[in-house]
């Protein structure tokens, strides 16, 4: 008797795996070759693509996505989401639970998910809505045998290195003034973190099967595949959550999406007028979207074609 397709559980590939391939982005004779990066990815999965690595040889440089550091006195992280670690403030402000803080019908869907994916850990319930559903997505990542890891990206940086090739990584420093302040206030204040946190719950109730198929997808380099497989990225609503805060804001952080994007896009600019082949990687939303850094450098004028 057949086994019901829906009872059958996702197969996350494993072993050496090429991964999809290169966006093609020229003018005149200077290339621009793009990997899209997409995660989780599967958690035993060991990257190799030959094909990659000979295009990275016959670079002249390797850009890497934009990040940003912040940095107060006593320490430095790369990172939005890490930023309230540094400054000690992850908790609801007034010791509220987040049973307070969450709608009655959210809360339900969250005791389910934390019971499926972390048990009875008290101390969580004490987070503000936006760091408690951060750790929940990365407990349920871990059990379903996918990493949030960045292999992508160390494997890129091994085979520059082995090349000889430089890498650029576009990066805008920020340094948080009077922290004190700072600090005293984003612990008073209130995040609008439920469309984060609904959006989280809504991810992991229907899409945990879907990312171990855009895992695999990803790992074959069916793009066809990726494409058919839409979602919801809860991440943008988490990112905008943490950069509309007030004291974000104050401290200059609020157009930060656009600052990230700007500094890339300098990068690129720069290595496509003076270099002859320059390896870049992206996540893939910035390939496949209509409104991704891709979109962008097409409307300046760049020739880009899809792998095949």
């Amino acid at each position: 008797m057949a086994v019901p397709s829906s009872t059958l559980e996702t197969i996350v590939v494993s072993g050496e795996q090429p991964g999809p391939g290169l966006w093609k982005v020229s003018k005149d004779d200077h290339v621009l070759w793009i990997l899209g990066t997409l995660g989780p990815l599967p958690r035993k999965m060991s990257w190799v693509s030959k094909d990659i690595d000979a295009t990275i040889a016959g670079s002249q440089q390797v850009i890497l996505g934009p990040s940003a550091n912040f940095s107060i006195k006593g320490g430095m992280l790369r990172g939005l989401f890490l930023l309230p670690s540094l400054i000690g403030a992850r908790n609801n402000p007034g010791n509220e639970k987040l049973v307070d803080v969450v709608p009655a019908g959210l809360y339900a869907r969250w005791s389910v998910l934390k019971r499926k994916y972390i048990g009875e850990d008290r101390g969580i319930e004490q987070r503000r809505p936006i760091f408690a559903a951060q750790e929940l997505y990365v407990e349920a990542i871990r059990q379903s045998a996918l990493s949030l890891d960045d292999s992508i990206g160390k494997a890129i940086r091994k085979s520059a290195r082995r090349s000889k090739v430089e890498v650029v990584e576009p990066r805008i420093e920020l340094r948080i003034e009077s922290p004190g302040s700072a600090v005293k206030q984003f612990k008073k204040t209130a995040l609008d973190d439920l469309d984060c946190f609904a959006k989280t719950m809504s991810r992991l109730e229907t899409d945990i099967e879907a990312m171990k198929l855009r895992a695999n997808a990803w790992a074959l380099g069916d793009i066809e595949a990726l494409q058919s497989m839409p979602y919801t990225d809860q991440m943008q609503a988490c990112a905008d959550a943490m950069l509309k805060a007030s004291v974000v804001e104050q401290q200059g952080l609020g157009d930060l999406r656009k600052r990230l994007a700007d500094t890339w896009l300098e990068a690129v600019g720069k290595a496509l007028r003076g270099n002859r082949s320059t390896f870049a990687v992206l996540p893939l939303r910035h390939l496949l979207s209509d409104d991704g850094l891709l979109a962008r450098l097409r409307a300046l004028g760049y020739q880009v074609e899809a792998p095949e």
